[in-house]
């Protein structure tokens, strides 16, 4: 595919500003639009140059891959967001969390954004261990009252209530292979990789040592032991199904997954969520413009498990100011969305990670805000509108 000037523009500024490896892909209409890619995937190792198959660690990006596995199973009347998560997953309902509702789970309102205390990185890898710490987990908020970002544990928590809810009880990576990537026609989307496909993952690479958060919850939803940096570079939490920030993907890839939700739920002819359902994604949570008790500030969740994008101040600058725009940003910069309006789907993904610089809408500032506006103008060349209701 030739690559518009735009995009390229786009992509050496943003090496300008510090980043080493990136790849970025548009979807319009369900057509791939924009395929391209720049710098090194693996500096310090082989120096092997980022191509369009080059995998990236995209952190919380994982967390609409996962939505949207929660999203199939209501569209079946599998599951119902109002209903309590005991429904599914009756040992939950343990020291005050009964009444924890799973649409209260996907929104981050479950109440439990702290970690274990003292979990290391090989019990991230345990399936069975995060479960069963999230069953006996003491709220930390009443459930369903307080907006608090759920920055591992909400994989696990919402992991979990796919898993129980599937009548077949498959994993949770199956399940989202089988019911989502599949259909779909997306290979390079993992919960887990597998060892022929390890040799494509780009390092995650970091300017300097994570320090200590400065709000404590915050830190507490993230422990420093498994704060997501470079210990998402070893080979047994690469292979680890974690659902809320450990998915490794392509952006080709994850465009593709959010051009099914910007055609409102159908890619190729294969509908595989309602509309209506889809545009309920784009609802606020409850006192969506109060403060995040976990991250100190307010922030732009759906109530279904996507951020929201659009006119407010606390929405990620990236995505545009649509009305109706969805997305999965990733810890270090690394994001994914939807405009339900015009039908553009993108994803940038990259290997340094970049946390702060992410929410300015300068570009100056912002690696990848030059990048994302040419996506948009791509797209705008090729006829996108804004679509009716």
């Amino acid at each position: 595919m030739d690559v518009d000037e735009r995009i390229d523009e786009g992509l050496r500024h943003a090496r300008r500003l510090g980043e080493v490896g990136v790849q970025v892909a548009a979807y319009l209409d369900g057509e791939l639009i924009v395929d391209a890619w720049t710098g090194t995937a693996d500096p310090a190792g082989s120096g092997r140059l980022v191509d369009g198959d080059t995998l990236f660690t995209a952190f919380s990006v994982t967390k609409g891959v996962t939505s949207t596995g929660l999203a199939v199973l209501a569209e079946r009347g599998l599951v119902d967001y109002d209903a309590p998560v005991t429904d599914y997953w009756p040992e939950y309902g343990q020291n005050g969390k009964e009444r924890t509702t799973v649409g209260d789970a996907a929104s981050h309102r479950a109440g439990i954004p702290r970690m274990p205390d003292g979990v290391t990185p090989e019990q991230t890898c345990d399936w069975d261990f995060m479960v069963r710490a999230l069953e006996t987990a003491v709220p930390v908020f009443e459930p369903g009252t307080t907006n608090a970002y759920h920055t591992l544990n909400w994989g696990w928590l919402v992991g979990e209530i796919v898993r129980r809810a599937d009548p077949q009880g498959r994993p949770l990576d199956v399940f989202v292979r089988e019911e989502v990537l599949e259909p779909l026609g997306i290979r390079d989307v993992y919960l887990g990789v597998p060892d022929s496909e390890l040799g494509r993952v780009a390092p995650v690479l970091i300017p300097a040592p994570p320090e200590p958060a400065p709000i404590e919850l915050y830190e507490a939803s993230m422990p420093i032991d498994v704060v997501p940096g470079t210990i998402f570079n070893r080979t047994d939490v690469r292979q680890s199904v974690n659902p809320g920030a450990g998915g490794i993907m392509s952006a080709r890839a994850i465009a593709r997954l959010f051009a099914m939700l910007a055609n409102r739920g159908e890619l190729d002819g294969m509908r595989l969520l309602s509309e209506d359902l889809v545009l309920s994604f784009a609802d606020p949570r409850p006192d969506a413009e109060s403060t995040d008790e976990t991250l100190g500030a307010p922030v732009m969740v759906g109530r279904r498990g996507y951020w929201l994008g659009g006119p407010s101040p606390y929405a990620y600058p990236i995505v545009g100011k649509g009305p109706r725009v969805l997305c999965s940003p990733g810890a270090g910069g690394s994001i994914a969305w939807a405009d339900l309006d015009t039908g553009l789907s993108g994803a940038i993904l990259h290997n340094m990670m970049h946390p702060e610089q992410m929410f300015s809408p300068e570009p100056d500032v912002n690696p990848f805000m030059r990048l994302a506006d040419a996506m948009r103008d791509v797209a705008a060349d090729r006829g996108a509108v804004a679509r009716s209701a």
